[in-house]
């Protein structure tokens, strides 16, 4: 089985109006995998289409860096 790694991705959500930066982490297997998460979250949370989310950074990051408490509790630290 593959092994789940913590993911922090940061980008901008451009909107008509306004550019959003936003920074997520979220657990996944693969880098790839983080990348549709985010599409899809911010599809079907803020109603942006992926071609409105430019992403600037996907990095795999060590559970004792997490800033979120969320995945930091899910990761067992």
């Amino acid at each position: 089985m593959s092994e789940v790694k913590i993911f922090r991705v940061k980008g901008v959500l451009v909107k008509p109006n306004q550019k959003t930066p936003f920074v997520k982490e979220l657990r996944s297997t693969t880098s790839k995998a983080a990348l549709e998460r985010i599409y899809a979250d911010f599809g079907s949370q803020h109603k942006v289409k992926r071609c409105h989310v430019k992403i600037g950074s996907i990095e795999e990051i060590k559970p004792e860096d997490v800033i979120n408490p969320v995945v930091r509790q899910m990761s067992g630290v």
